[in-house]
C-alpha cells in the first residue's frame, strides 16, 4: 500500500452506505453487503493510517466498555486496542463485582454502563440460546434509555461472540483472505474447508464454525462443513450458508470426513466445537443448578469427543489440499497435538509451520472491530478518516 492510494479507497469507503449509524452489530449475516464491505474497507483503511503514522484519535473523549462472560486473550485485547486507535478510554465490566451479582437487571445496568458510552463489546458464547439474546436485551435497554433523554448518546453494542456468532472474527477471517489471495475478488472459487477437530476440552461454542459457514459463501466461497455424527450446528445458521450460496454464486455442503474436506482445498479451518445437543443440555442444567448433572455431561461429552481422536488436521491431510498448500486458519488458541496438550486439533509439525499465518490472521481483528465502532457512531465514516489525513503532520510535511 502507498500513501498516494488512502484517497482512493475513502472515495471508495463513501460510496458505499453501510446503514450501520446508531445501529449494532450482532450477526454477521443481518449485515448487507455494503456493510460487510464498508467494515473491511474501513478496516483496511485504519490499518493504513496507522502504518503511515497518521492518527485516528477521532474521540476527545468517552469510553469503549467490554462485557466478557467468557475466557478471552485476543478478542479482549483487539477490542482494547481498537478502542484506543479511535481516541476512546476503556473499562471492563467485572459482574462478579458489580451489582449485577446482586440482581440487578439488564435494563438497569445497560443504562448506568450507558453513560458517556460510545461503544459496549460483549462476548456471552458459552450457552446456547442465552448469548444472543442477552446482547439483544443489552442493546434495545440502551436504546430504550436514549430516546427517553436519559442517555446523552446511544452507545452501540458489537459482539465481540455470542452463542450464534462471532463477526469480529470471521470479518477478520475475511480480511486476511482478501489480503493473502489479493483481493475479495479473487476469493471466488476458492474451496474453504470447515472442519471439526478433536479437542481433549469440553464445551467449544458453535460460533466460529456458524460465522464461517454464513459469511463465506457471500464471496463466491465454495464453503465445505465436515463434522462427526453428532456435532451438528444450529439450523438456522446452516439455511443461512445455503442462502447466501444461492446469492453469491458460492456453494456450501457437507462432508462426512475430514480428507473429503481437504482434498483440493484453498483454505483448511480445523477447529473444535460442542455438538449442539451437549450446549442445549447444559444450558438447561445451569439454568436448573444441577452441579452434579454437568460434571456427569462433561464425561458424557469428552468420551465422545475421544471417539473421534484421528480428526486431526496432520501432514497427511495437508498434502491433499490444492497443490498441497492450503491457506491453514484457526481463530485460536489451537490445540497442538504433543504440545499443548497429548492429542488435539492439529499436529505440531503443521502448526509449527503455519503458526505465524495465523498470527497475521488474528491481527487484523483490532482493525476490524475499529471500523465497526467507526461505522455505528459515525454517520459519514469516510469523511472522517479524510480529515484525519489532512490535519496529520504527516500530511503536512510528508
Amino acid at each position: 500500500m502507498t500513501y498516494e492510494q488512502i484517497p482512493l479507497k475513502i472515495a471508495s469507503l463513501a460510496s458505499l452506505d453501510s446503514g450501520l449509524f446508531d445501529k449494532d452489530v450482532l450477526l454477521s449475516w443481518q449485515l448487507s453487503d455494503a456493510a460487510m464491505r464498508a467494515i473491511l474497507l474501513a478496516a483496511e483503511l485504519i490499518e493504513d493510517l496507522t502504518r503511515n503514522g497518521i492518527s485516528t484519535r477521532l474521540f476527545d473523549n468517552g469510553l469503549g466498555l467490554s462485557i466478557f462472560r467468557d475466557k478471552s486473550t485476543r478478542t479482549r485485547y483487539a477490542f482494547c486496542a481498537a478502542c484506543n486507535l479511535l481516541g476512546l478510554a476503556t473499562e471492563e465490566l467485572d459482574e462478579s463485582t458489580s451489582q449485577v451479582s446482586h440482581g440487578e437487571t439488564v435494563r438497569e445496568t445497560a443504562t448506568m454502563i450507558g453513560f458517556l458510552t460510545e461503544v459496549v463489546g460483549i462476548r456471552d458464547d458459552m450457552f446456547l440460546g442465552e448469548g444472543y439474546r442477552f446482547q439483544q436485551e443489552m442493546a434495545s435497554s440502551i436504546e430504550d434509555s436514549f430516546r427517553a433523554g436519559v442517555l446523552m448518546q446511544r452507545a452501540s453494542v458489537v459482539n465481540l461472540q455470542s452463542d450464534l456468532d462471532h463477526p469480529t472474527q470471521s470479518l477478520a477471517d475475511l480480511r486476511h483472505l482478501a489480503v493473502h489471495f489479493g483481493g475479495l475478488e479473487r476469493l471466488r472459487g476458492k474451496k474453504l474447508a470447515m472442519t471439526w477437530a478433536y479437542s481433549p476440552s469440553y464445551g467449544k461454542p458453535l460460533s466460529v464454525p456458524q460465522g464461517i459457514i454464513a459469511l463465506m459463501p457471500r464471496l463466491g466461497i465454495d464453503v465445505v462443513l465436515a463434522h462427526p455424527p453428532g456435532y451438528d450446528l444450529v439450523p438456522e445458521t446452516l439455511e443461512q450458508a445455503r442462502c447466501f450460496a444461492a446469492a453469491g454464486g458460492g456453494s456450501f455442503t457437507v462432508a462426512s470426513s475430514m480428507t473429503e474436506a481437504f482434498c483440493d482445498a484453498d483454505i483448511v479451518y480445523p477447529k473444535s466445537w460442542a455438538p449442539m445437543s451437549v450446549m442445549q443440555r447444559r444450558t438447561d442444567l445451569l439454568r436448573a443448578g444441577d452441579k452434579a448433572g454437568l460434571v456427569a455431561l462433561e464425561r458424557e461429552a469428552l468420551e465422545n469427543n475421544a471417539r473421534f481422536k484421528d480428526w486431526e488436521c496432520t501432514d497427511a491431510l495437508m498434502a491433499k489440499t490444492h497443490d498441497g498448500s492450503a491457506l491453514y486458519m484457526h481463530c485460536l488458541p489451537a490445540d497442538v497435538s504433543g504440545v499443548s496438550c497429548a492429542a488435539g486439533e492439529v499436529s505440531a509439525s503443521v502448526f509449527d509451520r503455519v503458526r505465524y499465518d495465523t498470527y497475521r490472521e488474528a491481527s487484523y481483528k483490532p482493525f476490524v472491530i475499529a471500523a465497526m465502532i467507526l461505522a455505528t457512531r459515525f454517520r459519514d465514516p469516510a469523511a472522517v478518516l479524510d480529515r484525519c489525513v489532512q490535519v496529520s503532520p504527516s500530511r503536512r510535511h510528508g
